[in-house]
């Protein structure tokens, strides 16, 4: 029974993650996630209590299966410039699987329910906190970040992520080349503190 209620569960989320990219989150109803999912009305107040429980959910597994790919990414020995680089690739990954969008889309709804701010707040500190744990390696190896704490270059760079994906998400091609192209800039700085010539 439990593992039934589980894929049931499962489907629910699927089902709004499609819609969610489909129609955004202003224009989803559950209504709508229960017809795509497959299951009557109830199943999704049941599961979720409702539409802000239900995205909640989604956003909180994409992250955290996200988070923990980052820190698996980071903790390799493999030198930083290379492993921002492949932050900026997943980056793209990320935008093509809708992540980007929920997550940009829940801020936006954070903006005028302190309560969802607050717990999409708690999700990008799980974020934060891996660019931190990489800044004190890179302030280890370098042995100085300037001007800068770990603290604040991880903020830096986590709001540029941020910033650079909503920016993208409003499709203007020539500002989404440069977003991608200054963010991508940032490994090569990082390229030349590593290996300088």
């Amino acid at each position: 029974m439990a593992e039934r209620s589980g894929e049931t569960a499962d489907r629910i989320l699927q089902a709004a993650r499609s819609g969610l990219l489909t129609d955004g989150y202003a224009a989803l109803s559950t209504r709508r996630v229960a017809d795509l999912a497959g299951v009557p009305l109830s199943q999704i107040h049941y599961h979720f209590g409702g539409k802000q429980g239900l995205i909640l959910a989604l956003l909180e597994r994409e992250n955290a299966r996200l988070v923990e790919r980052q820190r698996h990414m980071y903790g390799t020995e493999t030198p930083l410039w290379k492993r921002y680089e492949q932050a900026c690739d997943f980056l793209e990954d990320d935008l093509a699987s809708g992540y980007v969008r929920v997550l940009q889309e829940m801020m936006a709804a954070g903006w005028s329910d302190q309560a969802l701010g607050r717990q999409v707040v708690a999700m990008l500190n799980a974020w934060f906190t891996v660019l931190e744990e990489v800044a004190c390696e890179a302030e280890a190896r370098f042995g100085s970040l300037g001007p800068f704490t770990a603290g604040d270059l991880a903020a830096l760079i986590g709001l540029s992520f941020l910033g650079g994906e909503a920016v993208i998400l409003l499709g203007e091609e020539q500002w989404s080349r440069r977003v991608r192209g200054s963010l991508r800039s940032v490994g090569e700085l990082i390229r030349r503190f590593e290996e300088p010539s």
